[in-house]
């Protein structure tokens, strides 16, 4: 390569490279939206008073359990903060508003033998619809658990997920749970 090549290969380097640059800026000022991108939604206010929960009376094992559960539940449950409850505070938890409420050591639910139970997370639950509510109820496990998920809140299995660690760890599986709970732990 001769001198004079060298030196329009480096002109030209010289002047396509801050061009690059410039094209850039301007494609990226001509295409980027004017205002920033909207920050996801966030509740509104969150009610802080208590939520209305009955306190069925336990026996001494499922108090047992039920308070290890209640131990380690999380303070929030995704952006929801956890609210007091009107009874049993070693057995129901609410989190939100309005209330997602979890009560421990409610009466083993009864249902025909051809509903379906879904696994979630390794615990096995079986839902009904109410007009106002999804209720899941675990079906696998020593000490039953319900959970209430407001139809305000879309895919209630997706709210009921976040305690299957709690429930995997303080609540032991039946010994012969139903069929259809294959997997759970």
């Amino acid at each position: 390569m001769d001198r004079s090549t060298r030196q329009a290969a480096l002109i030209a380097t010289a002047v396509a490279i801050p061009l690059a640059v410039i094209v850039a800026l301007v494609s990226f000022w001509q295409f980027s939206p004017d205002e920033p991108a909207a920050a996801p939604p966030t509740p509104g206010p969150q009610a802080t008073t208590p939520v209305r929960m009955a306190a069925p009376a336990l026996s001494p094992r499922a108090e047992t359990l039920c308070r290890a559960l209640l131990s380690q539940l999380p303070t929030t449950l995704r952006d929801r903060p956890q609210r007091p409850v009107t009874e049993g505070q070693e057995q129901n938890a609410a989190y939100g508003d309005p209330a997602i409420t979890l009560a421990c050591g409610i009466p083993a639910p009864t249902f025909p033998p051809t509903d379906l139970v879904s696994l979630f997370d390794r615990v096995c639950w079986h839902a009904a619809d109410k007009a106002d509510a999804t209720v899941l109820t675990t079906v696998d496990r020593e000490v039953p658990i319900q959970v209430t998920v407001p139809k305000t809140y879309e895919a209630a299995a997706q709210w009921t997920i976040v305690f299957s660690k709690p429930i995997i760890e303080t609540v032991p599986k039946l010994a012969t749970p139903p069929s259809g709970c294959a997997g759970s732990a």
